[in-house]
């Protein structure tokens, strides 16, 4: 290692290790590392050039030979030029590290070099940036720091403040041990650093007063990665670090986080993001508790529900229609006993209530985080946070930069050209430049690429309901016994698992595309790319995981038709229908297999299985074995060891993937109840495991600042009002509840559901079937079948219209509608006036910026008149000299 000529020995201080995150001489701090690709070390370069001068001269003795000159091997022009490619590469590489260096020490930056000692192929740039240049740096960002100033911190009432204590008492063993999660009782009086104001500040501790969050924040440093100068950047992980005992630890599941400590290690950002997962999950709790009480409703009243008491009773002995053509025959009503009794555990009063109640849970959700975020802000003294001026992101530059070119490329084509080739030509040309390089035809593109990925999926969906149909009927025509008995569930099972592969993969494919898409769009800042990527990568993932359950829900069974004019797709492909109880069922399986099989297999399984992947691969390559990759990790410094740890993502995943689980569990909850016991027993594990890759496998993401969680709450907003119109619809369509209300008080002879399941078959006369669609088997039964019953409200035979949508359908239809309308309205106006009823900020948070407020200006009021005392006592102190007028009174007086 080398330092930089321009930098001066610090004066003597404490010795730290040089495994430690500091300066080869173990006092300056490395607050940023920058790597960068060494092609050759300086030794080699040294003898390439020796070696060159001296194949110049030996050929240049041979030249002024008279004899017959020797024949010497031919170089391959091609790898002498790429040679040459790769050399003027590299030369203008360093050339430009060179020049950026030294403005970086221009800035006042103390840079240490590193190359190629431990890690071939890698140079270290180290920077420290001493005390000056943090102030400077901070008096810039108006960072607001600590001031000398205390007050005390009122907790609100008497009995608030008891009440406090009591849960804090009670609630002690599940609060990690560190500093961040006692009980404030005073709180020191925050500003935004002044390098003139520095008495007023807390400088009692130079070395912490800027903490290493702060320090990496300050120094920064991404500018020249786009195009390859440097490789990578990142500040340095604590060598000791708290948060692993106290936070990445899976024994402890059970606590609290230390959201304090995260905030104050890696930055607001990543602080926000693990508080609202905490209060996520915190309020999974009772939604969890409440839907497993839903299921034991069902559970203990499946015995008692009349309509699955009729369908599994053999005395009714009903006869149904085919379910597929030529293949299928009759059945018995009574062989779907099993799904009937199952439906009913799903599909049941208390249901509709627990969509009310999660419809609520939902905005007290919004609420609960809206505060808390609030609270946090004053703790974190974000209180008069403003989003900083977003400066063009080192890509866009980069890009702008590369368009710029071709398109002055293009323009001189058009200018040589205009002369010499045909108008037709030029009019080519024109067209295009305008397609490929100008910004209205690149969003419509990237619209319309979106639009398609979106059709794939639809293409995908449909492919497995085509699977559907086809296994059915080969299952029918299987001689096996075992098949033919477990046809329906065979069938469920395996569509839903081929969903999930394929929306695993898809949801692999659709993230690369959608960050595809949007670098190609070059947004000019850092929020505007990352609201772009995470607007298309939302409709890309949201569409690939609930188009196989929006199908389910409201269009399998509604399109097919009747027996005798079944309607078909791609040729004679009949249109699926659902089980007699309703596609209620099926939706679970579903929804059960797509969550569990994404939470296990996409998030927890990839999460963990990658990394470890990765490092066997990296062991592989090294060619050491364990006991000798540990010998070599420790005698790595602090930033190699990073370097060999996964670059930081950021992030978009880890909230996107909470995003698509809070619409499992908000907009199907009336399917599938036990939706949130799972969701909460997968945080749970997704907290401890996020937290290990932030500590162990992440390098240490550059501190950023934040007052809230940014559109992400807007996406959470959308999908909770969205939440109650699904519900409404799979409640009103999807599900037998109304049907079995409007029988029950409108058809039922005795008020009851006696009856109910005879009341919604009709009658199909099997004489009426069309050609080449009768059962192959028409005798399966043992008997001849003239009359078979189908699920509709249709007509008899023997009516005037026979087959025509009947009198009860529009009843019902009307009562469904009415329904959707009525619970939609009703719930959304509970949940604005719970919005309305709880206040964005809490009373004792509002009363205590307001008291900051006052002591600011207190503060500063005090520090003037102690100036203004000052001033006087030294004036008091000088001799007593007379006071000139000023020139324009003089001349009055004189004239």
């Amino acid at each position: 290692s080398s330092l930089f000529p321009s930098q001066r020995q610090t004066s003597k201080g404490p010795q730290h290790s040089k495994l430690g995150p500091y300066f080869q001489d173990g006092q300056r701090r490395i607050d940023y590392v920058l790597t960068y690709h060494v092609e050759k070390s300086t030794r080699s370069r040294h003898s390439s050039s020796n070696s060159f001068v001296k194949s110049l001269r030996d050929s240049l003795s041979r030249s002024f030979r008279r004899s017959r000159p020797e024949p010497r091997p031919q170089e391959d022009p091609e790898i002498a030029s790429q040679q040459q490619k790769l050399d003027y590469h590299e030369d203008d590489m360093r050339f430009r590290r060179d020049e950026f260096e030294q403005k970086l020490m221009d800035m006042g930056l103390e840079l240490e070099k590193d190359e190629g000692n431990k890690i071939p192929g890698v140079g270290f740039l180290k920077i420290h940036a001493p005390w000056s240049v943090l102030c400077r740096e901070a008096e810039f960002m108006k960072l607001k720091m600590p001031t000398i100033k205390k007050y005390d911190v009122s907790p609100g009432s008497n009995v608030v403040e008891k009440i406090n204590l009591f849960i804090h008492k009670v609630t002690a063993p599940l609060y990690p041990k560190v500093m961040e999660n006692r009980v404030q009782t005073e709180k020191h009086l925050s500003y935004p650093f002044s390098r003139e104001k520095q008495h007023l500040f807390d400088l009692s501790d130079r070395d912490s007063f800027f903490n290493s969050k702060i320090r990496s924040s300050i120094v920064s440093i991404s500018s020249l990665l786009a195009n390859g100068v440097y490789t990578s950047a990142y500040p340095l992980h604590d060598v000791s670090n708290l948060l692993y005992e106290e936070w990445a630890s899976y024994s402890i599941f059970y606590k609290y986080q230390p959201i304090g400590l995260i905030r104050k290690y890696f930055g607001e950002k990543v602080g926000l993001y693990f508080a609202w997962l905490g209060v996520y999950t915190q309020m999974l709790i009772p939604a969890a508790i409440v839907g497993v009480i839903v299921f034991l409703y069902g559970c203990a009243t499946v015995d008692d529900n009349i309509p699955s008491m009729e369908i599994c009773d053999e005395r009714n002995n009903i006869t149904m229609c085919p379910l597929c053509d030529r293949a299928c025959s009759y059945w018995k009503l009574v062989t779907a006993c099993g799904t009937a009794r199952a439906s009913h555990l799903f599909d049941n009063t208390a249901t509709v209530f627990f969509s009310i109640f999660m419809a609520l849970w939902a905005t007290m959700f919004m609420e609960h985080w809206k505060r808390r975020q609030m609270r946090l802000n004053y703790i974190w003294d974000l209180t008069g946070f403003e989003e900083e001026e977003n400066h063009p992101r080192a890509e866009y530059e980069f890009h702008v930069m590369q368009r710029n070119l071709k398109r002055e490329s293009h323009l001189n084509i058009l200018k040589c050209t205009q002369y010499l080739v045909l108008p037709i030509s030029n009019l080519f040309y024109f067209i295009f430049y305008f397609i490929f390089f100008t910004k209205p035809i690149l969003i419509f593109m990237v619209v319309h690429l979106c639009f398609i990925q979106i059709c794939v999926t639809f293409v995908i969906v449909f492919g497995v309901v085509l699977y559907r149909i086809s296994i059915k009927t080969a299952l029918h025509m299987s001689s096996a016994s075992a098949f033919r008995s477990n046809i329906r569930a065979t069938v469920k099972t395996t569509a839903a698992v081929i969903n999930l592969i394929i929306i695993i993969i898809m949801d692999e494919i659709y993230g690369y595309v959608a960050r595809w898409l949007t670098v190609k769009e070059v947004p000019k800042t850092d929020k505007s790319f990352e609201e772009r990527l995470i607007f298309k990568t939302f409709v890309l993932k949201f569409a690939n995981a609930f188009t196989p359950i929006v199908y389910l829900a409201f269009f399998r069974g509604r399109l097919i038709g009747r027996p005798g004019n079944y309607v078909y797709v791609v040729g004679s492909y009949r249109m699926e229908e659902c089980a007699h109880a309703g596609c209620l069922m099926e939706l679970c399986i579903q929804l059960c297999i797509t969550m569990l099989g994404k939470q296990l297999i996409q998030n927890n399984l990839f999460e963990i299985g990658i990394p470890k992947l990765k490092k066997l691969i990296r062991r592989r390559k090294s060619k050491m074995d364990s006991k000798q990759e540990e010998e070599f990790h420790k005698t790595l410094t602090r930033h190699e060891k990073d370097h060999f740890l996964n670059p930081y993502v950021g992030l978009n995943p880890e909230y996107m993937e909470m995003i698509i689980q809070f619409g499992m569990v908000t907009l199907f909850v009336a399917s599938f109840p036990l939706a949130p016991l799972f969701a909460l027993l997968n945080n749970i594990i997704e907290i401890r495991l996020d937290a290990k890759k932030f500590v162990t496998e992440f390098r240490r993401p550059i501190a950023a600042r934040a007052k809230d969680i940014g559109i992400w709450y807007n996406l959470l907003r959308g999908l909770s009002k969205t939440a109650v119109i699904v519900n409404a619809f799979v409640i009103s369509f999807t599900s037998d509840f109304i049907p079995r209300l409007v029988y029950q008080y409108v058809y039922s002879p005795d008020g009851t559901l006696h009856g109910f399941v005879n009341h919604t078959l009709s009658y199909f006369n099997v004489t009426d079937f069309q050609p080449n669609t009768h059962p192959i088997d028409p005798m399966f039964l043992g008997y001849e079948v003239q009359i078979c019953r189908y699920k509709d409200y249709r007509d008899p035979p023997w009516s005037d219209t026979p087959y025509e949508l009947s009198r009860e359908f529009w009843n019902i239809l009307a009562a469904r509608l009415a329904f959707v309308i009525v619970f939609q309205n009703v719930v959304m106006l509970m949940s604005d006036f719970v919005d309305w009823l709880i206040p964005d900020i809490p009373k004792d948070i509002s009363v205590q910026i307001h008291k900051e407020k006052n002591l600011i200006v207190e503060l500063f009021m005090k520090e003037e008149q102690d100036k203004r005392l000052l001033r006087n006592r030294q004036s008091n102190r000088s001799p007593h000299q007379p006071r000139s007028r000023p020139a324009s009174h003089i001349q009055t007086n004189n004239h």
